[in-house]
């Protein structure tokens, strides 16, 4: 196997004249772990992400990507096409990189049983509670294969019930072979999660 990693060396950030965010943050993340990034709101987290994808330079500081060639962000309010089943969303991220028809069918249906959502892949996403639709979110950024997975906020909108449900997820993303960096400021995601990294 390729080894993969990303390393951050003393990371600090702010916008303009305001103080930083956060300063000399450093960190190593692994596959096969689940990261949760806390925080008070205003910390920086999802800030952090952006700084984890690539997508924002950090005022000072290094960070340093191994072998991460694929990155997928699964966002707080999750989003469909409302006739669409749970298994076309999920389907579609594999039958865009070329699998066959019936293969990219039977791993939407792996991924949508390792979130608890095995019995409802002919669910119509417009018939999903909020639970399943974040759920579904997940598997199909799984479904993309990607080398980091990022979660932002994924209990914020949920009851504690439904929370729950996702939470259980999230813990079984750990032996999916991505890192993963959920930012959350819910104590119950973070227990769900094998390491913390602690803004603010």
């Amino acid at each position: 196997m390729v080894p993969r990693n990303i390393t951050a060396t003393g990371l600090s950030h702010a916008f303009g004249t305001s103080p930083p965010l956060f300063s000399s943050l450093s960190f190593r993340l692994q596959p096969n772990e689940v990261y949760a990034l806390t925080g008070p709101s205003g910390s920086g987290k999802s800030t952090l992400l952006s700084i984890l994808a690539g997508w924002t330079q950090p005022t000072s500081g290094d960070i340093e990507r191994v072998n991460i060639e694929s990155i997928a962000w699964v966002f707080q309010n999750p989003h469909g096409v409302a006739a669409r089943t749970a298994e076309d969303h999920v389907a579609l991220p594999l039958l865009a990189r070329g699998r066959a028809h019936g293969d990219a069918r039977c791993e939407a249906r792996e991924r949508l049983a390792a979130v608890g959502l095995a019995g409802r892949a002919l669910a119509r996403f417009s018939e999903l509670s909020g639970g399943e639709a974040q759920r579904l979110m997940l598997a199909r950024g799984l479904a993309s294969n990607p080398h980091l997975l990022l979660v932002d906020e994924p209990t914020a909108q949920l009851d504690p019930v439904t929370a729950d449900t996702v939470n259980t997820a999230i813990h079984s993303l750990a032996d999916q072979g991505a890192i993963v960096v959920v930012a959350t400021h819910d104590q119950r995601t973070r227990d769900a999660c094998t390491s913390v990294i602690r803004l603010g």
